[in-house]
């Protein structure tokens, strides 16, 4: 996979605007992809140093319209950490 297919799209949320602070950054990740790969693209994609990569799955949700019930898809989330003193612009400003 190329680095733009590990990387789906950053997550922007208060939580993940509150981590950049400390040099930590959210993205959706490709399902198949592990810590190495979404290290190694983030490397690519941006061009910093990435001190470490954790990884979690979130769970789809019900929802609700009218009386049908559905279940949302579930995606895969990446916090990256970067080495003191370095960020991503893409964030900057959010």
């Amino acid at each position: 996979m190329t680095p733009h297919e590990i990387l789906r799209r950053p997550v922007i949320t208060e939580k993940s605007t509150m981590l950049g602070d400390r040099g930590q950054y959210v993205f959706e990740v490709a399902p198949r992809s592990n810590k190495i790969e979404i290290k190694k693209a983030v490397e690519a994609v941006f061009k910093v140093d990435v001190q470490a990569v954790n990884v979690s799955h979130v769970h789809g949700k019900m929802r609700r319209m009218g009386r049908s019930t559905a279940m949302t898809t579930g995606w895969k989330k990446a916090v990256v950490t970067l080495r003191a003193g370095q960020k991503i612009e893409l964030f900057q400003g959010i």
